[in-house]
C-alpha cells in the first residue's frame, strides 16, 4: 500500500535509493501506515533519547504495533555526548542480543544526533538494514534528517566516522516542534538561515521579512519553511550524494562551527549556535579575501543576531582556529576548504592559505573589540519597515 498523503512531500531522486520526505502535521499518528507503504514488515527498534521517548515514545510505538510491528527501544543519551562510539556499540550490542534480521529495521525518533548515530547502526549492522528518520528538531528536520549522512564524533574533530546510508522515508511531523526549548528551537534556525544564503535569494528576504515569526515559532510559516529547506538540500543531494562537488556547500558555517564545537567539548554550544557564529566568520573571511562585498556580511549577520543566535567568536588564539580547521571533512591533502558567499544565493568553495588567515583573524579581530561590521548595527528603517 502507498504512503498516506501528506501536506507536502518532498521527493530526493537517487536511483534505486531514491525516497520521499513526507511532511505533515499529526504524521506521528500515521507512522505504522508510512513503514508499511515503504516496504517494512519486520520488528523495528526505536532509537531515541529519554526526553524525546518521555513525549512521543508511546504514541510511536502505539501506532507501530497496531499496524502488526513488534518493538524494541534503545535510548541514548541526551545530547551530543550520545554520538560516539561507545553508544554506537551499545545500539549493534541490542541488536545482536535481539537477533535482528536484515528484514527488520531501525526507525530514528529525536535530533540530529539521534539519527546520525542511528542511522550508522543501520549502516552497519548485517552490513546495512532499513532505516527511517522521524526528526523532532527543527536542525534535523531541514538539514541533518535528509541525505544520508549518518555517523559519530572523535574526541579530536565532528563526524569523522561514519557512512553514507539513505533512509527509507523521513517523516516530519511540524507539531513536534512545539515542544522543542527556545535555545533548540532557535539554534534550527541557524540552518534555515545557511539555505538562504547558499542558494535562495528569495527564501533569505522570506526570513528577514518574517523574523518575528521565526522567533516566537509562528505556526503559519513552519511547514513552508521546513518544505524549502528540504527541497533544496534534496536538489542538492540529488546531483551530488557522495559530497565529491557541489554537496560541499551545504556545509557553509560548519568549517569554523565544528572547530567551535570541538573546541568547547560539544558541550559550550549546540549546533545551531556554533554553525550561526561559523557563518558570520565565514562571510568575513569571504570579504577579507574580496570575494563578497560588505553588505552580504551585515545583510546575514543581521538576520543570525535578529532571530536570537550568537555571533561573537570566544577568546581563542589563532592557533585554536586552525588546529580545529584541519579536521574538518572538507580538508584534501591538509588544505582547508571553506564556503565562502559571494553574494546571498550564491556560495564558493574556496581552499584557505594560513598566512591569509591569519591576517584576517588579526586585522578583524573576530573577539569583537574591531570588527568588519559594527555588531550593534541594526538595519535600516527602509528594511525595517518592509518586515511583517
Amino acid at each position: 500500500m502507498g504512503a498516506p498523503a501528506c501536506e507536502h512531500r518532498v521527493p530526493v531522486f537517487l536511483g534505486d535509493r531514491s525516497y520521499d520526505i513526507l511532511i505533515q502535521a499529526g504524521s506521528l499518528n500515521q507512522l505504522g501506515d508510512i513503514c508499511q507503504g515503504v516496504g517494512l514488515s519486520g520488528r523495528i527498534a526505536i532509537i531515541s533519547n529519554p526526553i524525546v521517548h518521555a513525549l512521543y515514545g508511546r504514541v510511536v510505538q502505539r501506532v507501530l504495533k497496531r499496524a502488526g510491528f513488534a518493538c524494541i527501544t534503545v535510548l541514548l543519551p541526551n545530547g551530543e555526548p550520545a554520538k560516539s562510539m561507545t553508544w554506537l556499540g551499545k545500539i549493534l550490542d541490542e541488536l545482536v542480543a535481539k537477533r535482528f534480521e536484515r528484514r527488520d529495521a531501525i526507525l530514528a525518533l529525536g535530533g540530529g544526533v539521534v539519527g546520525d548515530v542511528a542511522g550508522f547502526a543501520a549502516a552497519s549492522y548485517l552490513r546495512g538494514v532499513p532505516f527511517v528518520q522521524v526528526p523532532t528538531t527543527l536542525v534535523a528536520q531541514v538539514d541533518s534528517s535528509v541525505g544520508g549522512k549518518t555517523g559519530v564524533n572523535h574526541p579530536l574533530g565532528k563526524n569523522l566516522i561514519g557512512a553514507f546510508y539513505q533512509p527509507k522515508t523521513v517523516v516530519i511531523d511540524p507539531h513536534v516542534l512545539q515542544t522543542l526549548p527556545k535555545r533548540e528551537w532557535v539554534a534550527g534556525l541557524a540552518e534555515v538561515i545557511k539555505y538562504g544564503v547558499i542558494a535562495d535569494q528569495g527564501f533569505f528576504e522570506f526570513l528577514e521579512n518574517h523574523i518575528e515569526d521565526l522567533r516566537n515559532q509562528h505556526e503559519t510559516v513552519i511547514p513552508d519553511m521546513v518544505r524549502r529547506c528540504c527541497e533544496i538540500k534534496a536538489e542538492v543531494v540529488a546531483g551530488d550524494e557522495r559530497e565529491a562537488g557541489r554537496r560541499k556547500i551545504l556545509n557553509y558555517g560548519h568549517t569554523v562551527g565544528h572547530a567551535l564545537e570541538a573546541w568547547g567539548k560539544y558541550s559550550t554550544w549546540v549546533h545551531g549556535e556554533a554553525v550561526g557564529i561559523g557563518m558570520v566568520q565565514e562571510a568575513s573571511i569571504g570579504q577579507f579575501l574580496g570575494r563578497c562585498d560588505r553588505e552580504v556580511v551585515e545583510r546575514q549577520t543581521e538576520l543570525i543576531r535578529e532571530v536570537g543566535l550568537p555571533v561573537a567568536m570566544p577568546k581563542w588564539g589563532f592557533s585554536d582556529l586552525w588546529s580545529g580547521m584541519q579536521h574538518d571533512k572538507k580538508v584534501v591533502k591538509g588544505q582547508i576548504n571553506c564556503v565562502i558567499p559571494e553574494s546571498i544565493g550564491r556560495v564558493q568553495v574556496l581552499p584557505l592559505d594560513r598566512s591569509d588567515l591569519q591576517k584576517w583573524f588579526s586585522q578583524t579581530n573576530v573577539h569583537g573589540k574591531r570588527r568588519t561590521t559594527d555588531p550593534h548595527k541594526r538595519v535600516s528603517q527602509n528594511r525595517l519597515s518592509k518586515k511583517k
